[in-house]
């Protein structure tokens, strides 16, 4: 099941609360919310869910490897400790 749009929710729900007067234009200002919203969630400096997930995953496995390599390292200078 595909998850629903959250943009398009959002501009479903600004719909639903417009006044009974505006009910003919629902349509119409429900496609210019959803344009305002990707427009200005275009302009933030945002990622997916999926993206962050990702990049997420990159960053454990990274501080994963650097604490095995400062393990090596420090092992590798108490052996020159030793042999001075």
């Amino acid at each position: 099941m595909s998850r629903p749009n959250p943009v398009q929710e959002l501009a479903d729900r600004l719909s639903q609360v417009l006044p009974p007067g505006l009910a003919a234009a629902r349509d119409e200002l429900k496609d210019n919310f959803r344009a305002v919203l990707q427009a200005q969630l275009g302009e933030m400096n945002l990622v997916s869910q999926e993206q962050f997930a990702v990049q997420k995953e990159l960053l454990l496995r990274l501080r994963k490897r650097i604490s095995e390599l400062e393990q090596r390292l420090a092992a590798l200078e108490e052996g020159e400790d030793r042999s001075s």
